[in-house]
């Protein structure tokens, strides 16, 4: 649970400071329940002093790294479900999803089938004005691993 944009962005950072290359996070949820700011915070951890925005029109940012690139997606604008993951193919998501990258993607559900095996899927909603409800799942055993360790890390934080 956050209770704030603050919280959802130090939330954010904690989970930035565990990242690894390959590491992907898929984040779903309503429109304005935080998912670019809990973004911020991950590239906060990650130590990028860019300015990061959502990339509704651009669909893909990316953020270099000493040694990896750090890619924002935001799947908002890709069609229908049926056809967000052709044209997610078509602007090179599948490229960018690779060993040396981390990738977080907003609005993930339109491009799921595209999603390596192993990825941490954090939905948000909202509980209240400014209260949003998280729920992380990890999915294979690299993200079963990385939502210990990021649950871990928040509750040392608290």
């Amino acid at each position: 649970m956050s209770k704030s944009p603050d919280d959802t962005l130090r939330m954010g950072k904690e989970l930035g400071k565990l990242l690894l290359p390959g590491d992907v996070i898929a984040l779903e949820g309503d429109l304005g329940a935080g998912k670019t700011m809990l973004t911020k915070g991950i590239a906060s951890g990650l130590g990028i002093p860019d300015r990061i925005t959502s990339p509704t029109f651009t669909l893909i940012n990316e953020y270099h790294l000493e040694s990896r690139s750090f890619f924002h997606v935001d799947c908002y604008r890709l069609g229908a479900k049926a056809s967000s993951t052709a044209e997610a193919i078509s602007i090179g998501l599948v490229e960018i999803l690779s060993e040396e990258n981390i990738v977080v993607i907003e609005w993930a559900e339109k491009v799921k089938p595209l999603l390596p095996a192993s990825h941490l899927w954090i939905e948000m909603h909202h509980e209240g004005e400014n209260s949003r409800r998280i729920t992380v799942q990890g999915k294979g055993a690299r993200g079963v691993k990385l939502a210990m360790r990021w649950l871990k890390a928040l509750e040392a934080g608290r």
